[in-house]
């Protein structure tokens, strides 16, 4: 797995979150620190997270952010 399937799974784990919770990315943006632009594109793969922002993430998600990175690689 090269570094963009792994942005697309990582932005592919956000947005599963994300929508089980029923959250707009406005939602989402506004129960963590992420603009909702970026959420759009981090669920794409189209930027690098830096760790502050996957914090953010778990945050507005709820889950822990190990549960981010729970997919398959390969």
């Amino acid at each position: 797995m090269d570094r963009i399937e792994f942005r697309i799974a990582f932005g592919k784990r956000i947005e599963k979150f994300r929508k089980k919770l029923g959250l707009s990315y406005r939602e989402l943006a506004q129960k963590c620190d992420v603009d909702h632009s970026n959420i759009s594109k981090i669920e794409k793969g189209e930027v690098d997270v830096r760790i502050s922002t996957i914090q953010e993430l778990a945050k507005g998600l709820e889950v822990h952010p190990q549960e981010l990175f729970d997919f398959e690689v390969g």
